[in-house]
């Protein structure tokens, strides 16, 4: 979880694609926009109820300067030693 927000304040966009759990086509460019567009103030952890499952606040400011809260539970994969984003619930 820390991984992938750090990867979104340093617009590793590479490393969000494969840390992606999924068959999937991803919208890398939409991916990429919501990265490097944000300045990303902050992460916070609330719940892990599993080895699996995160809820956290992540907190930007978008391009016109407007602070936005991102409020998700997340759900994790891990194979062969390393772990993937499967999905995650935007609350």
């Amino acid at each position: 979880m820390r991984s992938r927000y750090s990867a979104h304040v340093l617009g590793r966009i590479d490393y969000l694609i494969a840390t992606w759990s999924t068959d999937e086509k991803i919208d890398r460019d939409a991916v990429e926009r919501w990265a490097k567009d944000s300045t990303w103030l902050g992460l916070e952890i609330l719940d892990v109820t599993d080895a699996n499952r995160v809820e956290f606040r992540a907190r930007y400011r978008d391009r016109a300067g407007v602070v936005h809260t991102h409020h998700e539970r997340s759900r994790f994969r891990q194979r062969a030693g390393r772990w993937y984003y499967v999905e995650g619930k935007v609350r």
